[in-house]
């Protein structure tokens, strides 16, 4: 009898180390292949949400990610943003005695994507900066122009574009069905809530389908593993993607949700890619940014980098400038930190001996942002972080700041 007790609490155990949580309704994940051989490629529906519960990827999600070549999406997110901030609103800040800035509000500022709440990036720029992140290849369904013409012929989408007019209806329920995993309920609801518009479902959904399975088909055809993520919206129904690809000679088989208690290698793998090391070469500055920001050469030689979280409204800009010899460092940093009155920038000197001016500064149209100017031998360095009410007064832009310095 004790070996019979011994035998089932060492099996309770097993079961316990290897317990995991399975969806079997969850059909957000599929994979793809040929009747000719090579590797699997995968269709994940997204939603365009920086909502943490849509962050709650299965095993399989994470493997699909960190074993795929090439990273499709239905458009370049971060190009379609490039001038856009997302945030709905600008923050204001009260100071104390001593000049400090505190807010007058907890609430965590919106976004035309979700809240400060919520991820940075909102799921579909995720898989965007990932790519990057970990050098992979990738490719755009759509260009950004596509994208801004749907905007323009359907004015009802008012947040730029991605299908983000569907986030107009019904938020709570169409979250509910993506959560569920439900993309035939999700293909109805979005089909029904476009029905306000005779054209809006056929032009959206319909049409869009025929040239993203086209694209796809190429794609595949080039027998390379690709990771694709469109709006879930487009996977079922009679003209979605799952029956179009199905119809081009595919298998397609959706692969069960499953999230084990002990992370799978994979999970750790992708999250480790979260940052982008940035290097120029004639200032020699280095910064590390959470993902690849956009790189601009302006007309008086300076540099612009610029990269924004665009689920949470933060953005993280540095402009890299000749030296002036014929004003002092001090002069230089009076021109850019526009410093409240009651909270005026600060000269510091780091270990190393570098000396650095930092402080907060209110500009149009960034609101108040800190700011930081950092000096080379020849170049020196704006750097700008702001965002919404929690980013403003955290210690996210000060860890920015130490991530950037000159060789």
């Amino acid at each position: 009898m004790h070996r019979l007790y011994s035998l089932i609490s060492f099996c309770l155990i097993c079961i316990n180390v290897n317990s995991q949580i399975i969806e079997p309704e969850k059909e957000l994940l599929w994979e793809i292949s040929s009747s000719t051989k090579g590797p699997k490629s995968y269709l994940f529906g997204t939603i365009h949400s920086n909502d943490k519960r849509v962050f709650t990827f299965s095993d399989s999600v994470y493997i699909a990610l960190n074993n795929s070549e090439t990273i499709v999406l239905e458009t370049d997110i971060f190009g379609l943003f490039e001038n856009l901030d997302t945030r709905q609103g600008i923050p204001s800040a009260l100071y104390d005695k001593n000049g400090k800035p505190y807010t007058a509000t907890n609430e965590a500022s919106s976004t035309y994507y979700g809240n400060e709440n919520g991820m940075p990036q909102f799921l579909d720029a995720y898989f965007e900066q990932y790519c990057w992140n970990s050098k992979k290849q990738f490719f755009p369904l759509e260009s950004i122009s596509d994208q801004l013409e749907l905007v323009s012929d359907f004015p009802a989408i008012k947040r730029g574009g991605i299908n983000s007019g569907l986030i107009d209806f019904a938020q709570e329920k169409l979250m509910d069905l993506y959560l569920k995993g439900d993309i035939d309920a999700l293909n109805r609801f979005v089909e029904a809530n476009l029905s306000v518009s005779e054209t809006a479902y056929e032009n959206l959904i319909v049409k869009r389908n025929y040239k993203i399975t086209s694209k796809l088909d190429s794609l595949l055809k080039t027998k390379k593993s690709l990771f694709c993520a469109v709006g879930a919206g487009h996977l079922a129904g009679s003209d979605g993607l799952i029956r179009m690809l199905r119809s081009k000679g595919y298998r397609l088989r959706p692969i069960i949700w499953t999230i084990s208690e002990l992370p799978v290698k994979a999970k750790s793998e992708v999250k480790s890619k979260n940052e982008f090391v940035y290097q120029h070469e004639k200032s020699g500055l280095i910064a590390k940014f959470p993902g690849k920001p956009f790189e601009k050469i302006n007309e008086d030689n300076s540099v612009t980098l610029k990269y924004r979280d665009l689920g949470q409204g933060n953005t993280y800009q540095i402009d890299i400038q000749p030296m002036d010899s014929t004003l002092s460092l001090e002069e230089i940093a009076s021109i850019y930190i526009a410093s409240p009155p009651d909270s005026p920038y600060k000269r510091i000197i780091l270990d190393d001996g570098t000396e650095i001016y930092e402080g907060l500064s209110d500009t149009y149209p960034e609101g108040l942002n800190w700011i930081r100017v950092q000096f080379g031998l020849n170049y020196f360095a704006v750097i700008k972080a702001y965002g919404g009410n929690k980013f403003i007064h955290s210690n996210r832009p000060q860890n920015f700041f130490n991530k950037v310095w000159f060789e």
